[in-house]
This record gives structure tokens, sequence and C-alpha cells, in this order.
């Protein structure tokens, strides 16, 4: 198939997974051709049957804001023309889907067929603001195909947008010979010479995530177990936990690496990760965690529960619930060989139910019935 993606090109998880969708897509002979303003992240170097084809955008006087939807449906139209496309993926819905739906629309009567995959803000934050509530809806239900990344975000998007079509559910996937663990990696010493226990953030570091609370959490681990902290990704809410930093002093012990291309081994000389977000539609960075053998301390909301077994791979507390994450932190890193059990169970449970091998079959068969809705 030939399949154009577009999504984000940032450090939010549509971006990744839509990223790591195409190329494990095109790893199995499809054809992808990433359109964007810019180049994904994880789009590195020379990939084979991958293209990327950059979205330009005027600056008018006339206008106070860039066009960038209708640049965007008219760059998907002269690609799907010109590379024969056989169908547009759009990872979020606002503004992907609408300048899909005016793309298949300028083609017309060439059959262009849409998927959509919502990934959590845009219904939860952005489809549910009354200014883009009717487009969202409408974006949504003239796809001709509608994936949700769980089953909390399907329901929420029926709930919040009444959206009428079906929506499919196929969760997010972490490719688990790339995300394993690397507990003799060289990095390992870098930042742990005295063999300290390591306990690792990653996000995008907007408020949702509550990096603050993970700075929290981790004084509070410190306190009894010889340990240090990676702060890994940057945003909006970096500046605030640097300074809680400061202020209980732990300069030396915890770290802003910032964003890194090679996260899976950041990961993965990991003991202990931290998701104390407010809400998480999937959890991917769990899920990356587990197929390493880091076992998960972290919130029990949305969509992450279908992902994390509590108690199995790790421990659920209610957001904002620093003192009961530090102690879930300091059970399971108190305990060698409880944390060693905890984490052999979260890659099987990581391998059963979430490796790329199984989901993204899923993905190749819903498009065969998007393209064929008869068969």
């Amino acid at each position: 198939m030939k399949i154009g993606i577009t999504c984000y090109p940032t450090y939010g998880g549509s971006g990744i997974v839509a990223t790591e969708s195409g190329k494990e897509l095109a790893d199995r002979g499809h054809e992808i051709h990433f359109i964007s303003y810019a180049s994904p992240l994880r789009l590195t170097g020379a990939l084979a049957n991958i293209h990327f084809h950059e979205v330009e955008v005027s600056n008018y006087p006339l206008f106070d804001h860039p066009p960038y939807t209708l640049a965007l449906a008219t760059k998907m139209a002269e690609i799907a023309e010109a590379e024969g496309l056989d169908l547009l993926h759009c990872h979020y819905a606002i503004p992907h889907s609408v300048s899909a739906f005016l793309a298949k629309s300028m083609l017309f009567p060439r059959r262009l067929p849409v998927v959509t995959t919502l990934h959590g803000t845009d219904i939860t934050l952005v489809g549910s603001d009354p200014s883009y509530l009717p487009i969202t809806r409408f974006s949504i239900d003239h796809s001709d195909g509608i994936t949700a990344v769980s089953g909390f975000l399907k329901r929420e998007t029926v709930r919040i947008l009444g959206a009428k079509s079906h929506i499919e559910v196929i969760y997010n996937f972490v490719n688990c010979e790339k995300y394993r663990p690397l507990r003799n990696h060289p990095l390992r010493k870098c930042f742990a010479p005295g063999n300290e226990k390591i306990l690792i953030h990653v996000s995008n570091f907007r408020p949702v995530k509550r990096p603050t609370d993970v700075v929290e959490i981790f004084a509070r681990v410190l306190e009894n177990i010889p340990s240090v902290l990676l702060m890994v990704g940057d945003g909006p809410e970096r500046g605030n936990a640097e300074r809680l930093t400061r202020k209980y002093r732990l300069e030396k012990h915890v770290h802003f690496p910032g964003k890194q291309d090679n996260i899976e081994e950041f990961i993965g000389i990991s003991d202990l990760i931290l998701l104390p977000s407010e809400t998480e539609s999937f959890g991917l960075v769990a899920l990356e965690a587990m197929s390493c053998e880091v076992p998960v301390v972290a919130s029990n909301v949305g969509g992450i529960p279908e992902v994390v077994r509590d108690g199995v791979d790790g421990f659920l507390a209610e957001p904002g619930n620093i003192d009961q994450m530090a102690g879930f932190a300091l059970t399971i890193l108190g305990d060698e060989s409880r944390r060693g059990d905890m984490g052999k169970a979260a890659r099987e449970n990581a391998k059963e139910r979430f490796c790329s091998t199984k989901i993204i079959p899923e993905y190749e068969d819903f498009y065969r019935k998007v393209l064929d809705p008869g068969c």
C-alpha cells in the first residue's frame, strides 16, 4: 500500500506513534509518505520506503495566523495525486482530519479514503472546546475509518462529541526488540557511578504531566534510598521542575538531559519510571518502560489501567497523591527481587499485548477494510 501519514512532528505521543508506525509499515514493504510542516523527530536518516513532504505556509500581511490547514490540504491532495496514495492516515483530529477531508473533496471523483487516529487531547481538550467541537465532530464523522488508542478514549469521544461513527480501538505499541533492558549499558555508569537506583520521567513537560510531582516523589525516595532522577524531555513546566530541584538542593541527583533521540537507552538503564499525570489516554512511555523491564508508578487515570496491571507491572495511585506514589516507589526499589519480578512481568505483558508485531498487522487489516468496505 501507498500510505500518506500526517502528524505533529513534536515530542508528544501522537507524533511518536505516527512516526514509529510509519517506520514499521515501511519495514513490512509499504510505501510511506509523511506530510507535515517539519520532519518528525524520530524520522532520522535515510529510510527505505519512507518519504517526507514539507508543507510550506506563506506569510501574508492579510493573515494574523498562517493558514496551515489549507496549505496542508493542498499538499495532501498534491502528494496523493502525484504519488498515487491509497489512503491518508491522520494522527490527531485537529486540523489534520479537516485538511484530509478538504483534500479528498478536491480530488473527487477519485476516491481517497481517510483514516483518523484519536490520541487524547485532540478530544479531551481541543475537541471539547466549544470553538472546535463542531468541526472536530464533523471531521471524525466524515473520516472513512476512526481508531482510538484506548477504550477510555473511545468512550470519551462518544461522550464529549457524540460521535456517530464506529470507532475501533487499536492500542499503541512498542518495538520489543528496540526497547529492552540495558542495565549493563555504559550510560548507566554515567548517571549512577555508585550504582544508585535510577528513576526516570519522560514527557513534554506540560502541566498535565505534573513534572513537579516527579521531583516531590523523588525527594522522598532519596531520603531512604541512594538514587538519581532523569527528567527527559522539555516543555513549559521544565523551569518549575528545575526551580523545585534547586529549592530541595537536589541538583547533584536530578538530571535534565532534554529531548533525546535514543530514548530507549535512557529508559533501558532505569530501575523505575514515574508517570504521575493528571490524565493519559494511553501512557505510551509507561509501555516503553515495561518493554525494558522497568516497573511503573503512575496515576490511575484514563487508559493507563488498560496498559499497567496494578500490583503486577507496577503500582497505580490517584493523581496528586505524592506520598502514596513515593511509598510505591520505595516498595519497588527497596526489594530488588520484587523489582526484578515486576520488570519481567511488565515485559511479558508488553510482548504479549502491545508489541509492534501484533499491533501493526491490526492497522494493516484496518486499512484493508477501509479500502474495501465490502470485504
